[in-house]
């Protein structure tokens, strides 16, 4: 089979010319297929035979063993209340794992004893099925850290596929094949390898971006002498700044020239500039707000008829919760160019007014003062401020008054506080006696006026 092989590839090279770059793929996959054929015709040999029936073996023995202990792990791991979601996650990734575990382990064990009491050669196949095997596993656990899974899935493969050649000894026609494979644009050369190479490159840059990313901005978020909004512009800043290396670097490391791709760069930005002009006023705008410390998360605000508290602070907008549930996107630049009103900018400290208004017969002195009473009797109002009662002017038909208390939660409400002075108000006015009009009329008829009754009868 071989020797017929070499004869057709060597007739369709010498059909072609001498710098086509098809000769030098035929040629690298003559040598991988006559690699191929040698390592099969040595399967049937007994020695192989029978370390391949060794590695069958026991596959089968760590599915069994997968069978039998996978629901025992699976139901003691229900029982772990309380765990951190990330050892529960990785105690998953075990479980879905475990007949990749028991292979390992069994055949790791099988390669010892038979290296101790065999020769090397009736143990070559193990050996090679063991590293494999090892390999893959550590692979697969290692790629879980990476949170995308079209990123994870590129550097996985990628990686059993490296290891799979390194193993087998195969790297170099490997590597010659996928490099015959490129497309020249003018000076630069870009072949299949050098694509792989770089998405390997900056898929691992980014995995370890990443994890100092994550590391870090714990530490950062768990530092109590900065600022919220602080807080959020570093995380910004070094995400930006990890992953923009991290991507440049792979680019470097694979011999990528970053000089022409400096000014397109510069040219393109021009272009952005004029076409994203509200995308960048809104994150030139969230910068200026995580700098002046305006506003940061948990703060409550109210812009135009929105009010709530600040979830978060985003690069393009602020994400606000209300009361009802409700989650506004609003634009960063709506922020800074619009009226905002922060409830809680520097302190927590918010001023209630509520109006009411009692009869002409009642006290004013004693309504002011029961009204105090009553306000500083919810829960919510401070006891430590002073709550005060003025009156504001003489109505139609009432004395109108203004009651003024302090709250330190406005994330707790304002409506509802209000409601409830407005019921101490009420409980205290009945149990008083002191009565809350409503606008009333006297008809007066005059003397040698006629009053005429007229009924109104439909058919």
């Amino acid at each position: 089979m071989a020797e017929h092989t070499s004869t057709l590839t060597d007739d369709i090279v010498a059909a072609l010319p001498e710098d086509a770059p098809i000769e030098e793929i035929i040629n690298v996959g003559n040598s991988l297929i006559q690699q191929a054929d040698t390592f099969l015709n040595s399967l049937f040999r007994p020695w192989n035979a029978y370390q391949l029936g060794i590695v069958v073996g026991l596959f089968i023995l760590a599915h069994l063993l997968r069978v039998v202990f996978a629901p025992r792990l699976h139901h003691w791991l229900r029982t772990r209340e309380g765990w951190p979601k990330w050892r529960i996650r990785w105690m998953v990734v075990v479980h879905k794992r475990m007949r990749a575990i028991f292979f390992v382990a069994l055949i790791w064990v099988t390669l010892l004893l038979m290296r101790e009491f065999t020769w090397p050669s009736r143990s070559y196949l193990i050996g090679i099925a063991a590293n494999l095997a090892l390999a893959w596993l550590i692979v697969a656990f290692t790629t879980r850290l990476i949170s995308n899974n079209f990123l994870r899935a590129i550097v996985r493969y990628g990686a059993w596929t490296w290891i799979t050649l390194r193993i087998l000894n195969l790297t170099g026609e490997f590597e010659a094949l996928l490099d015959s494979i490129a497309l020249e644009i003018g000076t630069m050369r870009i072949s299949l390898l050098l694509i792989l190479q770089a998405l390997l490159i900056i898929g691992v840059l980014f995995v370890a971006a990443r994890f100092i990313s994550r590391t870090t901005t714990n530490r950062i978020k768990g530092n109590k002498d900065i600022s919220p909004s602080m807080q959020v512009l570093a995380v910004k800043a070094l995400q930006i700044t990890l992953y923009g290396a991290a991507f440049f670097l792979g680019l470097k490391a694979i011999g990528i020239d970053l000089t022409g791709l400096a000014v397109l760069s510069g040219a393109i930005g021009v272009g952005l500039g004029f076409g994203l002009q509200k995308v960048v006023s809104n994150l030139v705008s969230g910068v200026i707000i995580l700098l002046d410390k305006s506003i940061k998360p948990g703060d409550v605000i109210s812009l135009g008829d929105t009010f709530g508290w600040i979830n978060s602070l985003g690069a393009r907008y602020v994400s606000i919760t209300t009361r009802d549930g409700r989650e506004y996107l609003i634009p960063n630049e709506d922020l800074i160019t619009g009226q905002v009103v922060n409830w809680s900018h520097s302190n927590d400290f918010v001023r209630l007014d509520i109006h009411f208004g009692t009869a002409y017969d009642d006290n004013p002195h004693e309504v002011r003062r029961i009204a105090i009473e009553a306000a500083l009797s919810v829960d919510r109002v401070l006891t430590t401020r002073p709550a005060v009662c003025h009156i504001v002017g003489f109505g139609d038909s009432s004395v109108d008054y203004i009651l003024r208390f302090w709250i330190s939660d406005p994330t707790g409400g304002l409506t509802n506080i209000r409601g409830n002075v407005y019921l101490a108000l009420w409980d205290a006015f009945a149990e008083h006696g002191i009565s809350i009009p409503f606008p009333q009329r006297e008809v007066k008829v005059l003397q040698g006026s006629e009053v005429k009754a007229r009924t109104i009868t439909s058919d």
